[in-house]
């Protein structure tokens, strides 16, 4: 293993723990979003940090993945279900599925008007399982 793939994984990891940070601040300081509630721009600017946070996260996870991927094996998967059934093997995520929830997520939030009861499952599933989920890959990443 070369040198230039070393210092390419130490790049994205550095990426991705920066990244996780941000979105570590946003989880700890949101409030639970309310369907009910007519919030205004301000008041709206902390759940799109989070969600802007969480969708750079993923996908910068998925690049860690990737370079590291290459780093192990001078190759990469052809889709993105290869590439995080083989994370999955070596258990740095616990389950393909949900990092394919987290992108579908991600695509929703950038392309789709999303109702207010919808927003709210959103933000729950970004503040509790989706982040358990970044939070141990965080967790394994600093343990390579």
């Amino acid at each position: 293993m070369s040198q230039v793939n070393a210092q390419q994984l130490l790049i994205a990891k550095e990426k991705f723990q920066k990244t996780y940070l941000l979105l570590k601040a946003s989880v700890e300081k949101i409030q639970r979003y309310n369907p009910d509630k007519a919030y205004s721009a301000d008041e709206l600017e902390p759940y799109d940090a989070l969600s802007d946070r969480f969708i750079r996260t993923v996908e910068v996870a998925i690049k860690y993945f990737r370079t590291y991927e290459y780093y192990l094996q001078a190759e990469q998967s052809q889709t993105l279900r290869d590439g995080l059934n083989r994370m999955e093997k070596l258990g740095l995520v616990t389950n393909t599925d949900i990092w394919l929830d987290m992108r579908d997520l991600g695509n929703r939030i950038v392309h789709d008007y999303v109702v207010p009861e919808k927003m709210a499952e959103m933000y729950q599933l970004i503040c509790k399982d989706f982040y358990d989920e970044l939070s141990q890959v965080d967790k394994k990443i600093n343990q390579l």
